[in-house]
């Protein structure tokens, strides 16, 4: 199978997919932004073409670069992975006549109100929500649901962009923030009280081959507030546990709506008084490395799963289920330059047999901002065979370890 692969050199971890694919048999094309010199050696060597074009969000150079490379061979697929290259893909698939993600469901997954329109009519359980260009908008819908409201991009990903409002004064910041006080479309939606989480899969014609449901601890969006929080993402390994059932139903009821056939997903949602409700997906796999972390705690390369999926159509390995895996944050006390750590010896005594690696960076680094998101500073990523034994031990190191900035 040829497979054409969108931005194999950034972010980094993008080089996980075309090695993947090449690991499963796929003859890999690459295109992207960075010119081939700056590739890697290693890289290289999993494709068997590279094409460099200005940007691969302008449709006009990538379908000039794909037709090209149709010219010269059959194209069996052609695969994104970053939240902000589907659409572009999809219009690209389906003007070149590449089978894969379509563009009405690339589309869904992109924008949330139509997103959340399309599934509260099949009956999955959603915050309410709209699209708003006008602050008179915004204050229509306020009126209708109350506060607090989120204002953020309609096609976002993450917490990037996003604005919570639990009062008139809060709501002029986020409109004026948003952009929607310019006329900028942003999703405007009713804050869901809860505990927040994540459901990935990877499915093969509409089914669900692989799944791995984590938490936040925090919420998203506080995490990337309050620079205090060492923020944490914690991966289950109790899946088959009966209060995972309805979330399960509903991933699935997401899956089967939207039409998404064979591709990654990850899909967020939270519980709490109002019991389960869908937040929001993306046609593509979760951001921060997450992978890593499913496949150190399951025993698999899930990178080789997703591409098994796209070349075979089949499951290479089944999860094992054998760990719980998770992520700290671990941010500096102050902006500015990194000037050392401590309790990082300590806790590397005390849990060498649960770190499955961490990330330090040497003093004299600048500082990111605490919305950076969680490997935007120092982090650690750790497994173990207990779930709560697992959540005891990050809560330690997040209370031992030390950043210092000045």
């Amino acid at each position: 199978m040829h497979v054409i692969f969108v931005e194999p050199a950034f972010p980094r971890n993008q080089r996980e997919f075309p090695r993947a694919l090449a690991a499963v048999g796929a003859r890999v094309t690459g295109i992207g932004e960075r010119p081939k010199e700056y590739l890697d050696r290693e890289l290289l060597s999993w494709m068997s073409e590279y094409i460099q074009i200005p940007s691969v969000c302008s449709e006009s150079a990538l379908e000039d670069a794909v037709r090209k490379v149709q010219a010269k061979s059959w194209v069996d697929r052609i695969e994104s992975t970053v939240e902000a290259h589907t659409m572009p893909v999809a219009h690209i698939r389906e003007r070149c006549s590449i089978p894969g993600t379509s563009t009405k469901t690339a589309y869904l997954c992109r924008d949330k109100p139509a997103m959340k329109e399309v599934l509260s009519e099949a009956g999955v359980p959603c915050a309410q929500s709209t699209g708003a260009a006008s602050e008179e908008e915004v204050r229509e819908f306020v009126a209708k649901v109350g506060y607090p409201v989120i204002l953020k991009p309609r096609d976002g990903a993450g917490a990037a962009g996003t604005f919570r409002a639990n009062n008139d004064e809060e709501l002029v910041t986020a409109m004026e923030g948003s952009g929607v006080a310019q006329g900028v479309p942003t999703a405007v939606e009713e804050f869901i009280e809860g505990h927040e989480a994540f459901f990935d899969t990877i499915t093969i014609n509409g089914k669900i081959e692989h799944e791995f449901i984590s938490h936040y601890y925090p919420g998203v969006l506080e995490a990337m507030r309050e620079r205090w929080i060492s923020p944490q993402i914690v991966v289950t390994n109790r899946n088959d546990s009966e209060d995972y059932s309805e979330v399960r139903k509903m991933c699935e009821k997401v899956i089967e709506v939207l039409e998404i056939e064979t591709s990654a997903t990850h899909m967020e949602w939270f519980f709490g008084p109002k019991g389960l409700k869908f937040s929001e997906i993306g046609c593509r796999p979760p951001g921060v490395r997450v992978w890593d972390i499913y496949g150190a705690a399951n025993d698999i390369d899930v990178y080789e799963e997703w591409a098994n999926a796209i070349v075979h159509g089949r499951a290479g390995a089944k999860a094992s289920r054998r760990f719980a895996g998770g992520m700290i944050a671990l941010r500096p006390d102050a902006n500015g330059q990194i000037t050392g750590y401590e309790g990082v010896e300590q806790i590397e005594r005390e849990f060498k047999d649960s770190i499955i690696d961490s990330y330090f960076p040497p003093p004299g680094t600048a500082t990111q901002g605490v919305e950076g998101g969680y490997m935007a500073n120092a982090w650690m990523r750790l497994r173990h065979p207990d779930y709560d034994d697992l959540r005891r031990i990050m809560d330690h190191v997040g209370e031992t370890i030390k950043v210092h900035a000045r």
